[in-house]
This record gives structure tokens, C-alpha cells and sequence, in this order.
């Protein structure tokens, strides 16, 4: 099979048409996905990018490193583990897949049932992050999702701090000390922050230390925003 030809080949200047050429094909930009919160080994990117076979994952991680949008280095300790990692550069394009998300969450075709990723549901709320509006100072909560679409996935940790600045959420391969702890699974933790569903009606959703903390999280990530909370109700 003959390579695609870039847009440039076709004397085509457009910046926007040149980063198609970067991350247009397909599973490409969905690989940068899985990315954005940290490296991740070749094994990881296959669990988490359902679908993807190794040759074609082979192919786009060395597409990506040749345009040096990610990189490949040892893991620090034993094993010597090699990790993919984005660039600096690269790790701005979760501008990009924040800005493709919130365009696409009005699609009708959206399938609004459908699984995802730990890390998926993460970046869609930074992307729909606000700050903390209980005048509180900072709180943390610690998150703790398993993802729905694998019978033997092991739970992934993020830390969300919220303040009347702003809300973060990053992974958190340590223990930390937070004000709350909320576990559940990608499916029902989706359904909470993105479908809208009461947190009273999951009740495999569960919730340790300052509960209050968990609400707020979930008002300060929630696509239908903090006027629409689905905990409103709830004090």
C-alpha cells in the first residue's frame, strides 16, 4: 500500500491541515489520549485503547515519535521497563482534545452509553473543570476508578484538589492525604459527572471521609455544570 500523502504534498500551507498530517490517522490521537496523564508502558496503551492490534499500535507510536510529539525512555528501578511519553509539545494537545471534546458533546451521534478509560473520564473533567465555589480553602479528594469495560482491571488513583482558583485532577501513583475517598467503577462514575445521574442512585459508588468533598468535586467536573448538579438535591 502506497503512504498517504500529506496535505503539504498538495502545496497546502494550512497549519490545521499539517497537524491532521501529525495525528489525523486513525487511533492516533486516541494513543495521545491515554498519554496526557503520565507515560505509560506499550502493554498499558494496548489494555487501555480497546481495539488497537500491536502492529498498528507499533506503527503510530513510532509515527509519533519521528515527529517528536512522544518519546521512549527506561523507566527508572529494576526491570528495564521502557515508557512512552509525550513532549512537552505533545502534551499540549490536550488543548486540542479538551476543545475537540466540548465540540463534539453536543453531537447527536454520541454514543452517551458507551465505556470509557480511567484516564478518559479524567481528562473529560478537566475539561469541564471549574473552581470550587464552597469558599473552603483547599480540599483533596482521591478518586479511585476501575475501568467497567475489563473484568480484571486493577483500580487507577487521580487526586482532585479544588480551590476558588481552580480544580486539578492528576493520577496519583502514591498515597496521599486527602478529605475524602470516592471508588467506583468508569461506568457509574461517568454516569454521575457526565450523564447526570443522582450519586444516590449508585449505590456502587462509595464514598469515605468528608462526603461533602465528593459533592463538590462533582460540581465543580460535572458537564451540566454546577447550577445542574445531580447532588443538589442533597444539601
Amino acid at each position: 500500500m502506497a503512504p498517504r500523502r500529506s496535505y503539504g504534498s498538495y502545496n497546502d500551507g494550512c497549519a490545521a491541515a499539517h497537524a491532521l498530517d501529525l495525528i489525523g490517522e486513525r487511533w492516533t490521537m486516541i494513543v495521545v489520549r491515554e498519554l496526557l496523564l503520565g507515560p505509560k508502558r506499550f502493554s498499558d496503551i494496548q489494555r487501555d485503547v480497546i481495539g488497537i492490534g500491536p502492529t498498528v499500535l507499533t506503527q503510530r507510536l513510532h509515527d509519533l515519535e519521528a515527529s517528536g510529539i512522544l518519546q521512549r525512555r527506561r523507566w527508572p528501578g529494576p526491570g528495564r521497563i521502557d515508557v512512552y511519553e509525550l513532549t512537552g509539545w505533545g502534551y499540549r494537545l490536550e488543548a486540542v482534545n479538551t476543545a475537540l471534546s466540548l465540540w463534539a458533546v453536543t453531537s447527536p451521534g454520541l454514543p452517551r452509553e458507551a465505556d470509557m478509560s480511567p484516564d478518559t473520564v479524567i481528562l473529560a473533567m478537566r475539561a469541564h473543570a471549574r473552581p470550587a465555589s464552597g469558599g473552603r480553602g483547599e480540599r483533596c479528594v482521591a478518586l479511585v476508578l476501575t475501568d467497567s469495560r475489563r473484568p480484571d482491571a486493577r483500580p487507577v488513583t487521580y487526586v482532585a484538589r479544588m480551590t476558588a482558583r481552580a480544580t486539578t485532577i492528576e493520577r496519583s501513583p502514591e498515597p496521599q492525604r486527602t478529605d475524602a475517598q470516592a471508588s467506583a467503577t468508569t461506568r457509574d462514575w461517568r454516569a454521575c459527572v457526565i450523564g447526570g445521574a443522582p450519586l444516590e442512585e449508585l449505590p456502587d459508588v462509595r464514598v469515605s471521609g468528608d462526603e461533602s468533598a465528593v459533592r463538590e468535586l462533582i460540581v465543580a467536573t460535572s458537564l451540566s455544570g454546577a447550577s445542574a448538579s445531580p447532588l443538589d438535591a442533597k444539601g
